[in-house]
């Protein structure tokens, strides 16, 4: 009965280390393989519009929390309207993070040349990642007016 006890000890040992084992170790520069994302020294106020008052130029949004890291976006504007919608900072600590943010940033940033507003659709399965960029969005939008 004892060697019974010792070896389901040992069993359910072995499949909790086999289900923390962490498939995705490669931890280099995970940012370029992030289709969108745009890697660059920035701060969370808006830049400076190439047009004095007429609404036109690069703004960029504040960077908005989410459970997984910041979410920054940058738009530019021209003829009021939006022509690109590009993110500088996205969830990147790990693997699942890089494979939920490349599928879903190039559909946030094509939603919004679509809309024309922060009115977007929340992109399925990267639910944080959509509701940081519509925040961050939003935030890029209200500079462009003022």
């Amino acid at each position: 009965m004892r060697r019974i006890a010792i070896a389901i000890a040992a069993t359910v040992s072995i499949v909790v280390l086999l289900f923390s084992y962490r498939t995705s170790t490669n931890q280099t520069s995970v940012t370029a393989q992030v289709p969108g994302v745009v890697r660059s020294p920035s701060t969370s106020a808006p830049s400076a519009p190439s047009a004095t008052g007429s609404g036109a130029g690069t703004f960029t949004g504040e960077a908005a929390d989410t459970p997984y890291g910041p979410v920054q976006v940058e738009i530019t504007v021209a003829g009021g309207k939006i022509t690109a919608a590009r993110v500088l900072q996205v969830p990147q600590e790990s693997g699942r993070d890089v494979r939920i943010n490349s599928a879903a940033v190039p559909i946030l940033n094509q939603e919004v040349l679509q809309a024309q507003s922060a009115q977007i659709d929340t992109v399925s399965g990267a639910t944080y990642t959509s509701q940081g960029y519509v925040q961050s969005l939003q935030s890029a939008i209200d500079a462009a007016h003022r």
